[in-house]
């Protein structure tokens, strides 16, 4: 591993803390704009996620009525109900996004995939890294907010449900993460920075609890005035 990346994972909690887990569990409070821009405004503003953390699988629930819960395994989405009963699914659910445009409205199993890729993202790393079939780049430094950040390039394996192939991640000085960027590519829009805040130590894991995704611009600056999406973290706890 680069010393980067060693740094990093060290101090969100180290690998060996890492592989003793197996899920985490969270309550999550959502909001921004995205939401009712892909028409659904109010769907997941307050649910609870599991995830998975050495394979792809999350669940958010309630979604897509009460009881009701979902099931993402990267190439797989369906909405169970609480019987365990298959309301409704998709298979290569990245298919079906190929038509549309930055304002087309996605169904319920749209969300769900897209929550479901993006929480299992924000909530492995930065120990998926050192997954099979991820590689990193140190980049130069990075000066924002008074502070000077690193910066990692990730690439993730094409097996790997995410936003985009290269993702590139900001770090401070101790080593814990501040901003991650990335296009979205199912919104078809343009790059956006996903800043992270309010890291809180959860058995013996470093967890951003605070996430706020902006627009950004070639050059890297932000366009603080429109937020994508905010999520928030709490009862969080790790088994």
């Amino acid at each position: 591993m680069t010393n980067l990346r060693e740094k990093v994972i060290a101090a969100h909690g180290g690998l060996a803390r890492w592989e003793q887990l197996s899920t985490v569990r969270a309550q999550l409070a959502q909001g921004g704009a995205l939401w009712a821009l892909k028409g659904n405004e109010g769907a997941i503003d307050d649910v609870s996620v599991t995830v998975e953390l050495h394979t792809q699988f999350t669940s958010h629930s309630p979604i897509g009525g009460p009881g009701n819960r979902s099931v993402f395994r990267g190439d797989y989405i369906a909405i169970k109900n609480e019987n365990d009963g298959i309301v409704e699914e998709l298979k290569s659910p990245l298919d079906s996004f190929a038509d549309h445009s930055f304002d087309t409205p996605w169904s319920t199993l749209q969300l769900a995939y897209f929550a479901g890729y993006a929480m299992w993202t924000y909530l492995t790393t930065p120990f998926a890294f050192a997954m099979r079939g991820f590689r990193t780049e140190e980049l130069g430094p990075w000066q924002e907010a008074g502070e000077t950040w690193q910066r990692l390039k990730a690439t993730y394996p094409p097996a790997i449900a995410t936003h985009c192939a290269e993702q590139i991640f900001y770090f401070g000085d101790d080593g814990l993460l501040r901003r991650h960027d990335y296009t979205a590519e199912v919104i078809k829009a343009g790059p956006a920075a996903h800043y992270t805040t309010a890291h809180r130590e959860v058995d013996g894991i470093m967890v951003p609890t605070q996430h706020r995704v902006y627009p950004s611009n070639p050059d890297g600056s932000v366009n603080a005035d429109l937020l994508l999406v905010s999520i928030d973290l709490d009862q969080i706890a790790f088994e």
